[in-house]
């Protein structure tokens, strides 16, 4: 197979042929702030393995998919009849037919899919892994990269961040066969001249007497409910909703006696968790759009339990009185100080992103929503409103999850957190958002004395972990390296 080359004006930078040039060696997990040309690392390692057989590509959605392919056909002078994206939407029959093709671009799920039917033998020179975070458990990667590697195909990773736990990113790497790390900060030599520098200002917003009532009310409801769990043998660990989903497993193995009384009141503490969590970082229409959501649930106990506390309906009454959440108060003030800015905003909810993209055109905003597949979005929306946001027809895009990863999404001048997130992936990611071209403004609104304290010390301390994890399983990997070269040195002055 003939390799291709970079189209003129496209010129890697010194840490990128570096990284490209180590990735070549073995397995990599290459960890590389967002904005500093993961991809083009990928292209770089691309332009050398395809001329020893075909390559994959995968990346975690379709648009990704899209993307990554469409960057690739115009940083590059591949022919585009050698190149294909198969995705889940193309016909079965055909998709054996594009798994034929020299650059493969293509979602894990779609691979795993054809191996295991036989459509698609997985005999590459090198398989890409992009977000490689997702490569655990039972997710599409770790049986993708185990299939390719069986051919010998080189494994190359790409991530903002692992994350911060060190048996998460201990799992990433056996998932992937990793044998060699490269990771850069924005405080190393070789990146440092291109990285601009990120302003970021921690808003703190008092919740209000008000609020702070409702979740008094809830908190006491939360108190007595979470007692009687307690008594079962099954104590909430309520300032963790990880460790609560990781309680109703342990409730269902419990014995059939205590197992449906237990559950009830499981059912009745999440909820209430849930609950504190909207009425504390939300607001009040996402908080009252939960409770109608509750409320038009079957009957059980565990409702019942909850709607007719006396604490309960006073923390309603309250709410019928009520404004909006504080901080909504703040983040108007804030953009009213940037207006004009292109600016991203993130919140956790798709009822928080309507209810803030409402308040922000009844002031005179130009500002539009931007929803995931799983708030019922075709990808066909997501480019138009991308496009418009581009072309500047509002200056305002308000975003769940689904603006954090991966979609090419214009640069902006500021990034709004509505709220901190425990998640440093995500955290990370969030932030990359913001000047890659020029210096970029980081605002996170905080709640004074909520779990929004909680999730922004989280993120931060997982985020100073991983670097340091990192980095010591990068020199551990170096090491390895190092005295094996050493080894194989000696054996042929023995030899000799």
């Amino acid at each position: 197979m003939c390799g291709f080359r970079l189209k003129e004006g496209i010129l890697p930078r010194s840490y990128q042929l570096a990284i490209a040039q180590s990735a070549l060696s073995a397995n990599t997990l290459v960890v590389l702030p967002t904005g500093l040309g993961k991809t083009l690392i990928a292209f770089l390692v691309m332009q050398e393995k395809i001329k020893h057989g075909r390559v994959f590509f995968l990346a975690p959605t379709k648009p990704l998919v899209l993307q990554h392919l469409s960057t690739f056909l115009s940083s590059t002078d591949f022919p585009p009849e050698e190149a294909a994206a198969i995705t889940g939407e193309i016909q079965p029959k055909k998709r054996a037919l594009l798994w034929q093709k020299k650059a493969c671009f293509s979602t894990p799920q779609t691979l795993q899919n054809d191996i295991i039917a036989g459509r698609c033998i997985p005999n590459c020179s090198l398989c890409v892994i992009d977000e490689a975070h997702r490569a655990v458990g039972k997710y599409a990667y770790t049986f993708v990269a185990k299939e390719c590697s069986k051919s010998g195909a080189l494994i190359l990773g790409l991530t903002a961040s692992p994350g911060g736990n060190k048996k998460r990113i201990q799992e990433i790497v056996d998932a992937l066969g990793i044998r060699n790390i490269e990771i850069r900060t924005h405080h190393d030599p070789d990146v440092q001249q291109y990285v601009k520098p990120l302003e970021i200002s921690y808003i703190r917003v008092p919740l209000g007497k008000r609020f702070s009532e409702v979740r008094r009310q809830l908190e006491l409801m939360l108190e007595e409910n979470a007692k009687r769990l307690t008594s079962m043998g099954f104590p909430p660990p309520i300032k963790s909703k990880k460790g609560l989903i990781e309680l109703r497993a342990k409730i269902l193995q419990s014995s059939a006696k205590l197992r449906y009384s237990a559950l009830s009141y499981y059912t009745t503490v999440f909820n209430l968790v849930h609950m504190l969590e909207l009425i504390e970082t939300q607001g009040l229409a996402t908080f009252l759009a939960y409770v109608e959501k509750l409320k038009s649930r079957p009957d059980s106990r565990a409702k019942r339990r909850i709607f007719a506390d006396e604490r309960f309906k006073i923390a309603l009454e309250l709410c019928s009185g009520a404004q909006e959440h504080p901080k909504l108060e703040r983040l108007l003030q804030l953009l009213s100080q940037h207006k004009g800015e292109k600016t991203l905003v993130f919140a956790q909810y798709r009822k928080q992103v309507e209810t803030i993209v409402a308040a922000l055109r009844q002031h005179g905003f130009k500002a539009e929503k931007f929803l995931g597949k799983k708030e019922g979005v075709t990808f066909e929306e997501q480019k138009r409103a991308l496009a418009q946001f581009r072309e500047g027809q509002f200056d305002i895009l308000v975003a769940t999850s689904i603006g954090e990863e991966g979609l090419d999404i214009p640069s902006v001048d500021s990034v709004v957190f509505f709220e901190p997130i425990p998640s440093e992936i995500r955290s990370i990611q969030r932030r990359g958002r913001a000047g890659r071209l020029k210096t970029g403004k980081v605002f996170i609104l905080i709640t004074e004395g909520t779990r929004d304290e909680a999730s922004f010390y989280s993120s931060r301390k997982k985020e100073e972990s991983m670097k340091k994890i990192v980095h010591s399983m990068q020199k551990s990997f170096t090491a390895k390296k190092e005295q094996k070269r050493k080894t194989q040195k000696q054996s042929r002055l023995t030899d000799f």
